[in-house]
């Protein structure tokens, strides 16, 4: 009897205790609680989709160690659907390992499941097959949207529940969409399905946020009661100001920005954005000094590897570079940068910070110069780069019609006559949204490139073969524009992404050591979509170079 007792009373004790977990935002006193006590998070975005995850301790690691309580992490969905109903959490793909290796390291989690989550990700991570329904309106109360939106967080949100932090796990917030407010579409019933969805698998409990740009305009239609409106800005000389959007939407409550942005994205011809540790330091110390809650983005950019860049569209397309390097505080390779311990500096003023030293950069190798031998033509290996038979239609179709969604497609006809004077042959509106390279019978003619004003004149006789490679160069992750030397590189097998020299400004490609093998020959192949010399070769350096427009 005295046993039943005392395990009665120890087990009524444990779940007294597990119970007692808490994040809550106190109105009253304009700030967040953890466990009753008052909190403020210093967090930096990090993606796993975009580091190897046999590096993901290492920059956990040192995020914490740079006095940061929290890590903020998108989730892409076309990551983990890649087919319709075809889901992976395995890998690279393995978010639950992500969130637990956080977890041990002593970081909380701030989860951006989207569905949408821009990123610079291809298509802001929405998966290419939803455009095979023509008719379908994404990021809206579309119904064919919604049914897949819901069967994608059928799998993806259950697998969270248990890591909430009231759950005793470590995830303390979780963002609806995501800057909502900068689409078109403004559509209340669309965020209020999202929020009912979030409530009812993850429960009444958790903190669900917004996050739109620093302006009334941007707020209107991004934000939803029920869901605390947060708002992102860089570097600013008034913080006040900088915060008043939120505080007008939200006149209670903690200040939050939940993107405070270290650097910026890069795109290909332009040049590498970069931003000074002490104009990004002076801002951090500004908006500590007012107690407001920072989310660094990006804390790590790591890599676009394979094809998953996206693209931005400002009154022409601009495709984002291989390299996500963004300038952050810890580079596309991991090291610790001066602006990590410029800001790990501005940390220790307001909080603690772990002692002992910094782990190292990660080592580099310049191997210098390694030969290439040219193969063949791209043309002469379609039997094995595509082994099913081609696909015969009336006129062509888009890369969703068939279900490439990315890479590469071959449209090849014959010309119906002779063709003796130059005939223009263009890009035009609706026809080629990416690159599209021209042969007459195997020969290279030129390039058309979307929004670039150019024709290719070609010549030929009737039967003559017409091929048009087009590349997918990734597809618009921002805005409104959702249904729309130089080549790719592989070193055994892993896509590392694509190299495009002559525009820049990346001119080398980030190679993970963990692709390299150590003790047999390691492979490299390289499709040149432009210029292939007789004879070439691949430099190994040991600095990137991602500013050179030259």
């Amino acid at each position: 009897m005295d046993w039943k007792l005392r395990l009665l009373l120890l087990h009524c004790f444990l779940s007294f205790t597990v119970s007692e977990k808490s994040f809550e935002i106190d109105f009253k006193n304009n700030c967040f609680r953890k466990d009753g006590e008052y909190f403020r998070y210093v967090s930096g975005s990090i993606h796993y989709f975009r580091v190897p995850p046999e590096y993901w301790k290492d920059r956990l690691l040192k995020m914490y160690m740079t006095g940061l309580n929290a890590i903020q992490v998108y989730v892409p969905w076309n990551f983990h659907e890649p087919q319709p109903g075809v889901y992976n959490f395995e890998g690279d793909r393995n978010i639950e390992v992500f969130l637990d290796l956080a977890a041990t390291i002593g970081l909380l989690v701030i989860l951006r499941p989207g569905p949408y989550i821009c990123a610079e990700w291809d298509m802001g991570g929405l998966p290419a097959w939803l455009l095979q329904n023509q008719n379908i309106v994404v990021r809206s109360s579309d119904s064919d949207y919604l049914r897949a939106v819901d069967s994608w967080f059928s799998q993806l949100l259950p697998r969270m529940k248990p890591r909430l932090y009231q759950n005793g796990g470590n995830i303390i917030s979780v963002q609806v969409e995501n800057e909502y407010g900068s689409y078109f579409a403004c559509d209340y019933n669309y965020m209020r399905h999202l929020y009912k969805l979030f409530r009812n698998i993850l429960g009444d409990q958790v903190v669900l946020f917004t996050t739109d740009g620093n302006s009334d305009k941007e707020l209107k239609c991004g934000t939803l009661q029920g869901l605390y409106a947060t708002v992102d800005f860089g570097p600013v000389l008034n913080i006040t100001q900088a915060f008043a959007a939120q505080r007008h939407i939200e006149p209670k409550g903690p200040l939050v920005n939940s993107e405070y942005y270290t650097g910026w994205l890069d795109y290909w011809g332009s040049n590498h954005s970069t931003s000074s540790p002490e104009k990004v330091t002076q801002t951090l110390y500004d908006m500590l000094e007012i107690g407001a809650n920072v989310n660094m983005y990006m804390f790590e950019g790591g890599t676009n590897f394979g094809y998953w860049s996206g693209a931005d569209y400002k009154s022409k397309y601009l495709p984002v570079t291989t390299s996500y390097d963004y300038d952050a505080p810890l580079s596309e390779a991991g090291d610790p940068t001066d602006k990590l311990f410029a800001i790990r500096s501005v940390i220790s003023k307001f909080q603690d910070v772990p002692h002992g030293p910094m782990p190292p950069a990660t080592p580099k190798y310049g191997y210098g110069f390694v030969p290439l031998r040219k193969i063949g033509e791209l043309i002469d290996f379609l039997d094995d780069l595509s082994p099913y038979l081609p696909m015969k239609t009336s006129y062509p179709l888009s890369f969703e019609d068939i279900k490439q969604y990315f890479g590469f497609m071959l449209y090849r006809t014959h010309l119906p006559t002779d063709v003796w004077d130059p005939t223009p042959l263009m890009s035009p509106l609706n026809g080629v949204h990416d690159l599209g390279y021209v042969l007459i019978n195997g020969v290279y003619q030129g390039t058309l490139e979307r929004d670039s004003v150019l024709m290719i004149s070609v010549t030929g006789r009737k039967g003559d073969q017409l091929d048009i490679l087009v590349e997918n160069m990734g597809r618009i992750n921002f805005g409104i524009n959702f249904n729309d030397f130089k080549g790719q590189l592989w070193i055994n097998g892993f896509n590392l992404g694509r190299y495009w020299s002559s525009r820049g400004p990346q001119k080398t490609l980030f190679v993970p050591g963990t692709v390299l093998n150590a003790t047999f020959p390691n492979n490299i192949t390289i499709l040149e979509l432009q210029e292939a010399p007789s004879k070439t070769y691949g430099l190994f350096l040991e600095r990137p170079i991602l500013n050179d427009t030259s």
